[in-house]
């Protein structure tokens, strides 16, 4: 594989709601979701096809509405919005760069973006435009991070990777815990069983019974999506069959 040649043809990104917040309190940094935009933007311009799921915690949090008092289901929903909301602004940052990008909702919002139909958004894919799917999977009860795993089994991904703020999977809290080695692979049971928290266990074991490899990577760092598009060791790797074994601290 040379230099410039990337190794997935298509890749589903997983991003928070909290990413977006940068040094903001609430809301969306202009700043991060600028610079986003560009290293989504860089991976288009390679030829990778790029599907996007982002969360609504800088907004609202169904979950926690919810421990507050709040009708699950209804708390849920409101935080489907917010992501449709971040969803929206994704789309209009991409679009600054130059990108074509749709916004494709589980829930009907047809007056501000278009309804998720799976062929409709592999045609989008295909036809080189960047895929924001937003609301989750439509329904309470389930995370982002279960609508990502979905959404990337449903149009064929070839990877799934979450982004977060830190640079890959460890043993323990890194923020809390001096000694917390960093994984550089693991198998989907291993985080089940020692209930690591990478993503939802709901999410893991789609993961893993659709044989989807999941690369968690810092979104923080510049330049790292697009090193492990191309094929670099960045993060950790989690699936049933992998390229990288051992740890690293």
């Amino acid at each position: 594989m040379s230099e410039g040649e990337p190794a997935y043809r298509r890749i589903l990104l997983k991003l928070s709601g909290e990413a977006l917040l940068g040094k903001q309190q609430y809301g969306i940094d202009p700043e991060v979701i600028t610079r986003i935009a560009s290293e989504v933007a860089e991976v288009v311009s390679l030829g990778v096809q790029v599907g996007l799921v982002i969360g609504g915690g800088n907004i609202f949090r169904g979950a926690g509405l919810a421990e507050a008092g709040m009708d699950r289901v209804t708390a849920d929903h409101m935080g489907m919005l917010a992501t449709i909301i971040n969803a929206l602004a994704l789309q209009d940052a991409l679009e600054r760069q130059g990108v074509t990008a749709r916004t494709m909702s589980a829930l009907q919002v047809h007056e501000v973006c278009e309804d998720y139909i799976r062929r409709r958004a592999i045609r989008h894919l295909e036809k080189g435009r960047v895929v924001i799917f937003a609301a989750g999977t439509g329904n309470p009860f389930f995370t982002t991070d279960t609508a990502a795993s979905l959404r990337a089994i449903e149009i064929g991904a070839d990877v799934l990777i979450k982004a977060t703020k830190v640079d890959g999977v460890y043993s323990a809290d890194p923020m809390k815990d001096p000694n917390a080695i960093r994984y550089r692979s693991l198998s989907y049971d291993q985080v089940l069983s020692d209930k690591l928290r990478v993503m939802d266990a709901t999410a893991i074991v789609m993961c893993r019974d659709n044989d989807l490899p999941l690369i968690v990577f810092n979104l923080n760092t510049p330049g790292d999506l697009v090193r492990l598009v191309r094929g670099h060791s960045v993060g950790t790797a989690v699936g049933n069959q992998l390229p990288m074994t051992g740890t690293s601290s």
